[in-house]
C-alpha cells in the first residue's frame, strides 16, 4: 500500500486478471539459526498471457566465475567488499504493460469489493517482473555516472578521480566493492535513498555461500547447503570415503533401472549448485547428470558416494588468495573416448587469477574426436575462449596483464596443431571455428605451452583418480580445509 503498487479500478469485462498467493518462508543465517519469518505477496504468473500481459522476460544472474574475478581482485588489492539486500526489490520496477488482479486474500477493500488491481509496479511471479526491476535500477546507475560491462551485464563499474568501485548484481543481491571506504558509505546511502535497502556489512553469506575472511585471503564454502543436502536424503551419519568417484569406474546406460528417478534427478541438481565453490565433485557431478533421462542403480550408488565424500570434507572451501601479480593461465585436459556408450570425450579446463582459480568446468564434448591430438586441440580451443572472456573483462575494468595469457596442455601434437599454420590429412576434418586457437596465437595474443601429465591440474576434471593424486591435485586447485569455524574457532592451519 505504502509503495502504491496498484490502484482499484471498477471491473469491466477485463480480459484476463490473474489470481494472487501468500507465500510464508523461513531465512536462516550461515549458521544456520533462524534470521527471520517472511511473508510475500506472489501473483500467479502462469496465468498471464504472452503478448497481452507481457512482452520479454528477463531476470539478471551474475556469472560465478565474475564474482571470483571480483574478489579475486579485491583480495589482492585488500579492498572492502560489502553486501546489499536489497528490500522487495521487484515492488519497485515499473510496468509498461496493463496488467490486472484480483484484490488479496485478507486485503479485500470493505468499500470496493468487486474492483480489481492495477499494478502500476512489478509485483513477484510476474513474469516479467524481474526485468521490470532491472530496468529501474540501471538507469539509477547509470545516471550516477556508472558503466554497464559488455562482458557480463550484471556488472557496473564507476571510475572517479579517488575511487574505483565495482558493482555486482544477482537480482535483488549486491556486492559492492572498491579502493575508497567513505565512498562506499556514501554511495548506500545515496542507493538507500532511491531503493530502500539493508546493509549487511561485510560480505559473509551470499547466495546460500558462506563467505569468510583473514590475512591469508577469503574463503568460499558450503558447508551449510551440505548440511542441508545430507539431512535431506538421509546421508548425514553415512561413513566417508576419500575420494567422490572409484578409480576406473565406468558409468553405462546398461543396467537395472530406478524404480524412483525423481530422487536422482534431484540430488543431481542440489549437487550442480554446491560446484561453484566444491569443484572437486565437478567431474562426477557431470558424468552422472548424463544418465538424469534413465538412471539406474549403478548410478545412484555414484550419487551416494559423492554424498559420503561430501560428510568427510563438509568443511572444504575454495581459497581466494592474495596474489603477487594477477596472471591469467589455464590448464587443459582431455580424456579421449572415455564413454563407452558413445565414445565422445571429457574435457576439463580451469582458469587462474593470480594464484586463484576462478573458473573450471568438466563435460562430455558433442562430437566423436578421431585421435587423442583431436580431442586434446578441441578441449583447448574451448579454453582459449574462455581465457579470451575473461581477458575481456579484465580490459573493460583497466586491469591490465602483467604478461600474455598463457595456456597448459600436456599434449605435444595439440601445441604443435595450435602453434603451426599447418594442414595435413589427421587434421584437415575438423572444423574452422577449431582453429579459433590459432589465430590467437599467430596474433600473439596466448601463448600455448606444454606441461607434462604429471603436473597437469586439470587431470581431475576429466577422469577419476586415485586417493593421494585427487588429494595433490585439490591442494592445487585451492580447495582446502576452512581455517575458521562457523562459530568463529580458528582451526589448525593446513600447511
Amino acid at each position: 500500500m505504502s509503495n502504491q503498487t496498484w490502484v482499484l479500478v471498477p471491473y469491466q469485462g477485463q480480459e484476463n486478471i490473474i489470481d494472487s498467493k501468500w507465500v510464508f518462508k523461513t531465512k536462516y543465517k550461515a549458521d544456520g539459526t533462524i534470521e527471520r519469518r517472511k511473508a510475500r505477496l506472489v501473483a500467479k504468473g502462469f496465468q498471464q498471457t504472452v503478448g497481452l500481459d507481457y512482452e520479454e522476460t528477463f531476470s539478471l544472474v551474475v556469472k560465478a566465475s565474475t564474482v571470483r574475478i571480483i574478489l579475486s581482485i579485491a583480495v589482492h588489492l585488500n579492498w572492502e567488499v560489502k553486501q546489499l539486500d536489497i528490500n522487495n526489490a521487484f515492488l519497485n520496477g515499473y510496468l509498461k504493460e496493463t496488467v490486472f488482479m484480483h484484490q488479496p486474500e485478507g486485503f479485500v477493500d470493505s468499500i470496493k469489493p468487486e474492483h480489481v488491481c492495477k499494478l502500476s509496479k512489478a509485483i513477484y511471479g510476474l513474469k516479467h517482473a524481474p526485468r521490470a526491476w532491472f530496468d529501474n535500477l540501471k538507469n539509477a546507475l547509470l545516471s550516477w555516472g556508472f558503466t554497464n560491462t559488455k562482458s557480463d551485464s550484471s556488472l557496473f563499474t564507476l571510475r572517479g578521480t579517488d575511487h574505483i568501485t565495482f558493482l555486482l548484481i544477482y537480482v535483488d543481491d549486491i556486492i559492492v566493492t572498491g579502493n575508497n571506504t567513505k565512498f562506499l558509505e556514501s554511495f548506500i546511502k545515496q542507493l538507500n535513498v532511491v531503493f530502500s535497502l539493508k546493509d549487511l556489512g561485510p560480505l559473509h553469506y551470499f547466495l546460500g555461500i558462506e563467505v569468510q575472511r583473514d590475512a591469508f585471503g577469503m574463503y568460499l564454502k558450503q558447508s551449510k547447503y551440505i548440511g542441508d543436502i545430507l539431512r535431506k536424503f538421509k546421508m548425514e551419519n553415512a561413513s566417508s570415503c576419500p575420494t567422490p568417484v572409484v578409480t576406473g569406474k565406468q558409468f553405462t546406460v546398461e543396467g537395472e533401472k530406478l524404480k524412483d528417478p525423481t530422487v536422482f534427478r534431484l540430488t543431481i541438481g542440489a549437487l550442480q549448485y554446491l560446484t561453484n565453490t566444491r569443484l572437486d565433485i565437478t567431474f562426477s557431478v557431470n558424468k552422472l547428470s548424463q544418465f538424469m533421462s534413465s538412471p539406474i542403480i549403478d548410478h545412484w550408488q555414484g550419487i551416494k558416494r559423492i554424498l559420503r565424500y561430501l560428510q568427510g570434507t563438509i568443511q572444504h572451501c575454495l581459497h581466494i588468495k592474495p596474489s603477487t601479480d594477477l596472471d591469467l593461465t589455464g590448464f587443459s585436459d582431455a580424456n579421449w573416448a572415455t564413454s563407452v556408450d558413445d565414445r565422445k570425450f571429457m574435457a576439463g579446463q580451469c582458469v587462474f587469477l593470480g594464484e586463484t582459480l576462478v573458473s573450471w568446468s568438466s563435460r562430455k564434448q558433442k562430437v566423436v574426436s578421431r585421435s587423442s591430438t583431436e580431442s586434446e586441440y578441441r578441449a583447448l580451443a574451448d579454453l582459449a575462449a574462455e581465457i579470451a572472456w575473461t581477458h575481456s573483462l579484465l580490459y573493460e575494468l583497466r586491469l591490465p596483464l602483467p604478461r600474455k595469457p598463457t595456456l597448459w596442455c600436456d599434449n605435444l601434437s595439440a601445441r604443435t596443431l595450435a602453434s603451426n599454420p599447418v594442414m595435413h590429412a589427421r587434421s584437415k576434418h575438423i572444423e574452422i571455428d577449431m582453429h579459433y586457437i590459432r589465430d590467437q596465437v599467430l596474433q600473439n595474443e596466448i601463448v600455448v605451452t606444454y606441461v607434462p601429465s604429471a603436473d597437469q591440474i586439470a587431470d581431475c576434471l576429466t577422469k577419476a583418480l586415485t586417493h593421494t593424486r585427487f588429494n595433490q591435485l585439490k591442494d592445487k586447485l585451492g580447495v582446502t580445509l576452512s581455517p575458521i569455524s562457523l562459530k568463529g574457532g580458528v582451526r589448525d592451519k593446513i600447511p
